[in-house]
């Protein structure tokens, strides 16, 4: 996806007009120092052509958001230094919000008056604007007195670490009698705490399943063949302090003369990460706002729930450094919200989740980190996931209602510490990331509305559609597998496995332990997922196919703070490109390439700047025809001959063999266990497994 053309803002202070527009046109080389010491927090775009460029700017310590594509990604700016990192790094941005905290203001006096205009919105639940935490639970609370027969809210396991109770919906025909085995769909919100319309959504889904069953024949049928459980809010002290701050925000008439100024410290309107205030360590309940007062917006403290899950927890795409907004944590699941899905995921088959985050437009799905990345824990590349061809193609249905882009997670950028990559990798249920909406963590809310129902061509569809198609594939059973048989009436049948999860430089250990109850009538049908986990099974590696179909190199000399071009037409396709820079001294080169277009201009593809002494790489994947244009740059080399070498590959696919993997099936009977079966069971099989010698006395 390329960058759209940005809307300049008539807002821009004069101060951020001289220093950052002047910067972006000027190629950043003004210096840090001439960063204003008064400055509003800020969204830019910073260009990033290369998977080089973005894994230096996720070295910064910058606040990043998940609007990117191949060539960029969005930044919130929250103070002159990280501003000054910025132009450090020398990479270049636009300013798309030149003031959040202005915008803010702007979006809070849009919500009033669509609030002052409007009774009841086209949502399911009516709603005409954006819900406290307060809200959340009231709204939870009430779907359960309204429909006791169909709705079960429940408390999660660990309190937040600011003391507060966590809660959840739980939906299903029967839904407080004993579990039948039916198939669970799981949604998700505000992992992160600035991203309102995650919660909104996942919200909005919970009302429109319970306000229509009976009535809609299509979601009638769903629910009765599943459980859906909703958590809307799972980073309760971080939204709780976004959305209030975000609401202290106004905009009032002064001095007689329409001068917008604006009142109330938006604080942690901005806040991404929960409320850890020590690492490693609990605080005192109801802290967390004073302990988030030392930190710009609130970002700097805390962990970053979405990099902190098991699934190669501590790699690419998560800092090890407290302040960093993409902290990971003291270990995996170091966080009690974390803790809170791990055990609600492990505690039951959830054939398919989404987890909804803002903002960018797109539908994710695993794996976070790029294919060719090696983790330390494993000494082979990541590879696509198993189940690849599926994943992309319920991600592309699920595109085509909301008008999304689906994409693997790691096209973003690389990522690790997961939700989705840890759910899939351990359970082999299907997982998904939406970021929703295309250019803010939220905005005026009748865009929620467009986002929900769908608007434009997508109009009656939106997430609303998208989520339904999700559930049907949780519900379908060709998507995962379907145990089934006979057993004694009432018995409690428990299936279990206890198993190493890979992190990136070791692991840790999974249980998953489920349970159901025999029917009546002494018959059984359990929907689970496969046996054997998608991170164990075999996985697709592509290698370079023996010699170059196509090569050519060059010797040189360039001198000191100069560079060279060389041209090298690709004339055939091709799985592979790879440009080496090599020189003989352990000194300073650089390289970059670009493709040339049809008038002349050019467009950089790759580069490469790597510490001294090392030398210069950079791979093309399923590269353009056409000719490129190789650099070689002399960044402080002193004896600067060098070799540049242009090559083009064919890769094979091969396969790293997996392993097979068990379930153990339990029938227990008044609290005893009385058979133990182990179970091999693949995605879209059924088996049977009668439980004979549970029934004998």
């Amino acid at each position: 996806m390329r960058r759209r053309p940005l809307p300049r803002r008539a807002t821009l202070c004069a101060v951020a007009t001289t220093v950052l527009i002047g910067l972006t046109t000027a190629g950043l080389s003004t210096p840090a120092a001439a960063v204003p010491d008064e400055f509003r927090p800020q969204l830019v775009t910073v260009d990033t052509p290369t998977r080089a460029d973005k894994a230096l700017l996720q070295t910064l310590g910058l606040d990043l958001t998940e609007h990117a594509g191949h060539d960029y990604v969005e930044v919130v700016l929250h103070t002159p230094a990280d501003l000054a990192a910025l132009l450090g790094a020398g990479l270049g941005f636009d300013v798309r919000i030149p003031d959040l905290l202005a915008r803010e203001a702007e979006n809070n006096r849009i919500n009033a008056a669509y609030a002052a205009a409007t009774t009841t919105s086209p949502l399911p639940s009516g709603r005409d604007a954006y819900r406290t935490l307060a809200d959340y639970n009231a709204d939870m609370a009430a779907l359960e007195s309204d429909r006791p027969d169909l709705v079960k809210r429940f408390a999660l396991p660990h309190r937040s670490l600011d003391g507060r109770e966590i809660f959840g919906v739980e939906i299903g025909k029967d839904v407080h009698g004993p579990d039948r085995g039916l198939p669970v769909f799981v949604m998700l919100g505000v992992h992160h705490a600035r991203e309102w319309p995650s919660g909104e959504n996942a919200m909005e889904f919970a009302v429109d399943l319970v306000r229509n069953y009976g009535t809609d024949r299509r979601i009638t049928d769903l629910v009765d063949r599943s459980r859906v459980v909703v958590v809307p809010v799972v980073n309760v002290d971080g939204f709780e302090l976004s959305r209030t701050d975000g609401e202290l925000v106004d905009i009032r008439e002064v001095d007689g003369g329409g001068t917008a100024t604006i009142l109330g410290n938006p604080g942690n309107a901005y806040k991404r990460k929960n409320c850890r205030l020590v690492d490693g360590q609990d605080t005192p309940d109801g802290t967390c706002r004073a302990g988030s007062l030392t930190s710009p917006g609130g970002f700097g403290t805390g962990t970053d729930l979405n990099r902190n899950y098991g699934g190669y927890w501590g790699g690419p795409g998560a800092s090890d450094l407290f302040a960093d907004p993409t902290y990971r944590g003291a270990a995996p699941f170091s966080e009690p919200e974390t803790q809170n899905i791990r055990e609600l995921v492990s505690g039951r088959h959830v054939t398919t989740l989404i987890t909804n985050h803002t903002f960018s437009n797109l539908v994710l799905r695993p794996n976070g980190a790029a294919p060719d990345l090696v983790p330390p824990s494993e000494g082979i590349p990541l590879g696509d996931p198993f189940d690849e061809a599926a994943l992309k193609a319920l991600g592309d249905e699920m595109a085509a209602q909301n008008g999304y882009t689906s994409q693997h997670a790691w096209e973003l950028y690389d990522t690790t510490g997961s939700t989705e990559d840890w759910s899939y990798n351990a359970t082999g249920g299907f997982g998904y990331t939406f970021e929703i909406g295309p250019d803010e963590f939220h905005p005026p809310f009748p865009e929620v509305i467009d986002e929900y129902l769908g608007a434009g061509e997508f109009a009656g569809k939106g997430n609303r559609e998208a989520y339904l198609v999700a559930l049907e594939n949780a519900v379908d059973p060709t998507t995962h597998s379907v145990l089934s048989g006979k057993a004694p009436a009432g018995a409690t049948l428990r299936l279990k496995k206890t198993f190493p999860s890979p992190t990136w430089e070791g692991s840790i250990q999974d249980t998953l332990d489920t349970t159901m109850t025999v029917g009546p009538d002494g018959r059984y049908t359990w929907h689970v997922n496969p046996s054997t986990r998608p991170v164990v099974k075999d996985r697709q590696v592509e290698t370079l196919s023996g010699d170059p179909v196509q090569e050519e190199s060059w010797t040189g000399t360039t001198l000191p703070l100069q560079s060279t071009d060389r041209e090298f037409t690709v004339a055939r396709d091709a799985d592979l490109l790879e440009v080496v820079l090599d020189w003989p001294t352990p000194d300073d080169m650089d390289l970059e390439v670009y493709r040339k277009n049809a008038d002349g201009s050019l467009v950089q593809v790759g580069s490469s700047g790597n510490f001294v002494g090392e030398k210069e790489r950079v791979l093309l994947q399923a590269p353009e025809q056409g000719t490129y244009v190789l650099r070689a740059i002399n960044f402080a080399s002193v004896t600067p001959t060098w070799t540049l070498t242009a090559s083009l590959f064919e890769a094979e696919t091969s396969t790293v063999p997996g392993l097979v993997e068990a379930w153990t099936l339990t029938c227990e009977r008044d609290g005893r266990v009385v058979e133990r079966v182990p179970v091999v069971v693949d995605r879209g099989q059924q088996l049977r497994v009668d439980l004979k010698a549970c029934g004998r006395r």
